[in-house]
């Protein structure tokens, strides 16, 4: 695609073309008329939700001290690298989540789907389903009005979207914490390979036989544009050839490694019941899927992305660090102390994964900064504990910079009683979006004013 420069600024929504392969590029330096004061004011804000399911180990993830001076929890200590761009926040409820008189069991369900809504659920197995805008596609719409894609939705574990998951309530309230309209629920994506033809690919779709067709031919989307690619570089300074280049050079790994993936398990499951592409280990499918998310965001394909880490009632099971055991029943341990270890073991793998990604986000340039300087990524449950199903005091931690917006290296608690939803309200006016109310919200969280 022939490259028009004017006054030596590049269109921020710059494109290569070439053999049906189409490829955004990251945020380069040519894009912005001077670097400096100006530049910082174009840079993209972003949000990221994180979601993990049955609630986690409380003694083993709350700080003991608050303020600056907290020590690390065991369950955190994996994100101590990024201590001045991390704050925990305890204090904060999910009253939505907790059923009315009669409605009986489903604390699963209503975790869930009332974690970024702040209204209460219809109980419900049917079509019938009513919930809330969740804040992610509030910030959806108006920042969705940048990108090719308004929002990503992904999960680590299939999800199904019709029929009962927990207590006589629609597995969609389980299985997604994002809903574009009270009546729609997002689905949340599993496989790797669809989530990149999606972002760097000729179409949405997710068929199969589409996909292994593809990598028979044995072509990388980049050799279609790799004249192009010279082409561009001849034209760029030494900064911003190094950006393309590093940028070029994580497209092509993660392609590599979902061809692997899906190589493997054609091998290893001749007869396979999951879309290819998805890894046996947790730990490969889940920085697979960190990758692509990095990669969106460097290409400013989108700003908003949801990824669920598990659905509510997983029985996912990790032999890969020592619990062979079901993830939900060893939630519900009754004060077993084995159950508990193995349960605390889980709640940090989790975040040793979060932790890779808050790295990729660190080492992946935007503007002036990084992405995790630009990024505000809220990683939390619907649930504390998960043996009594509590939606009081969840665990919730912030991580970035939000473009100037977020200060870290802080634990804050906020007053009791205090909505969750109070949370959502500030993130979206840090975002440029504020609103008078959202979900069951009090007002704003002023222990995050800066």
């Amino acid at each position: 695609m022939p490259l028009f420069m004017t006054r030596k600024t590049l269109p921020r929504r710059t494109f290569l073309r070439g053999l049906g392969a189409t490829l955004a590029l990251p945020l380069l330096d040519g894009m912005l008329p001077t670097l400096g004061a100006q530049a910082r004011q174009r840079r993209a804000r972003r949000l990221g939700v994180v979601y993990v399911p049955n609630g986690v180990i409380m003694d083993q993830w709350t700080p003991k001290a608050e303020g600056t001076a907290f020590d690390w929890s065991p369950t955190l200590r994996p994100l101590e690298p990024f201590r001045q761009q991390v704050s925990i926040l305890s204090g904060l409820d999910d009253k939505p989540a907790i059923p009315l008189p009669n409605e009986g069991a489903g604390d699963h369900a209503r975790a869930a789907s009332t974690f970024l809504t702040g209204v209460h659920v219809r109980k419900t197995e049917g079509m019938d389903l009513q919930a809330g805008v969740s804040m992610d596609q509030l910030a959806a719409r108006e920042l969705g009005k940048q990108t090719q894609i308004s929002s990503l939705e992904m999960t680590m574990e299939y999800t199904e979207m019709l029929g009962a998951c927990d207590a006589g309530y629609s597995c969609a309230y389980s299985n997604t914490v994002a809903w574009r309209t009270p009546t729609t629920p997002l689905p949340m994506e599993i496989d790797p390979r669809a989530i990149f033809e999606r972002l760097f690919g000729d179409g949405d779709s997710t068929d199969s036989r589409s996909r292994l067709a593809r990598i028979e031919e044995d072509r990388s989307i980049l050799d279609a544009l790799v004249d192009d690619v010279a082409r561009l570089g001849r034209s760029l300074g030494a900064r911003d050839r190094s950006k393309l280049q590093q940028y070029l050079d994580a497209i092509r790994d993660v392609e590599r490694r979902i061809q692997k993936a899906e190589e493997q398990s054609a091998r290893e499951l001749p007869v396979v019941a999951r879309p290819a592409g998805v890894p046996d280990s947790f730990e490969q499918h889940a920085k697979l899927m960190f990758d692509m998310w990095a990669l969106a965001f460097q290409a400013d394909l989108t700003r908003v992305t949801t990824f669920m880490m598990g659905h509510e009632v997983s029985s996912r099971a990790y032999p890969e660090i020592g619990v062979p055991d079901a993830h939900h029943p060893i939630s519900h341990h009754q004060g077993d102390a084995e159950k508990i270890v193995k349960c605390a073991k889980v709640n940090l793998f989790h975040m040793q994964m979060f932790a890779y990604f808050l790295d990729r986000l660190r080492q992946t340039p935007d503007g002036d900064g990084s992405l995790l300087d630009t990024s505000i990524i809220l990683y939390g449950s619907g649930m504390s504990d998960g043996n009594l199903h509590a939606h009081l005091d969840l665990p919730i931690l912030l991580a970035g910079g939000g473009d100037g917006q977020l200060k870290g290296g802080r634990h804050l608690r906020a007053a009791k009683g205090t909505p969750v939803a109070n949370l959502h309200l500030t993130l979206l006016d840090k975002l440029g979006l504020p609103m008078d109310q959202f979900g069951d919200s009090t007002g704003r969280l002023q222990e995050l004013a800066l």
